[in-house]
């Protein structure tokens, strides 16, 4: 059956999602129709307001709205000053922040470097970073919070490069089993990163 254009281009546009396929969008499209005007137009609002309203902090990189740059997170003179999270993208801050265990500043790569995609160092916030800390001589800690993949670890270490000859000290997150894991499952580089980051209970 062929669907009106207008609906056949509303799921597109849904599909168009991460991890949405044409079964997913149909629904959501036939959800959208069966929605009440006002909340349509709520929904319509929000899409179009994140786009106009929504930019990156000035200082870190982390998403914030127009009317508040830098961040809250920069503009926080309580937070520890001498400390910076680099993270990929401003979720992992979020997830972060959610554990109430860190209060020092981040700084978000909006990616990380892939040459199979053609992404390299310049093409994320890299340089922001760097004349970050020559400016901050107060910072005597960067944390690396990339994910645990090939492209991820490759971005550490490129950073790692850059920074540690500066005196700063630079440190991963630790890597290993997670809870309610089986050793039996486990694969080896995980395990080697589990013995090696032991601790002592």
């Amino acid at each position: 059956m062929q669907y009106p254009k207008e609906i056949g281009q509303l799921i597109e546009s849904f599909s168009k999602l991460p991890g949405i396929g044409n079964k997913t969008a149909t629904r959501l499209a036939f959800f959208v129709l069966n929605m009440d005007n006002n909340d349509v137009k709520e929904f319509s609002s929000a899409l179009t307001k994140s786009k106009e309203d929504v930019t990156f902090c000035s200082i870190c990189g982390n998403i914030t709205s127009r009317d508040m740059n830098p961040c809250a997170i920069c503009s926080d003179s309580s937070r520890d000053q001498t400390t910076i999270f680099v993270v990929e993208d401003s979720q992992a801050v979020m997830a972060i922040e959610n554990t109430n265990d860190y209060h020092g500043l981040y700084h978000v790569l909006n990616g990380v470097i892939n040459p199979m995609q053609g992404i390299g160092p310049n093409d994320i916030n890299m340089a922001s970073l760097l004349s970050r800390l020559k400016n901050h001589p107060e910072v005597d800690e960067v944390i690396a919070g990339l994910d645990a993949t090939p492209e991820g670890e490759a971005t550490s270490m490129y950073m790692a490069r850059l920074i540690k000859p500066s005196g700063i000290k630079m440190t991963t997150l630790a890597r290993g089993l997670s809870m309610g894991a089986n050793l039996d499952y486990a694969d080896s580089i995980t395990l080697s990163r589990a013995v090696s980051g032991r601790i002592e209970l």
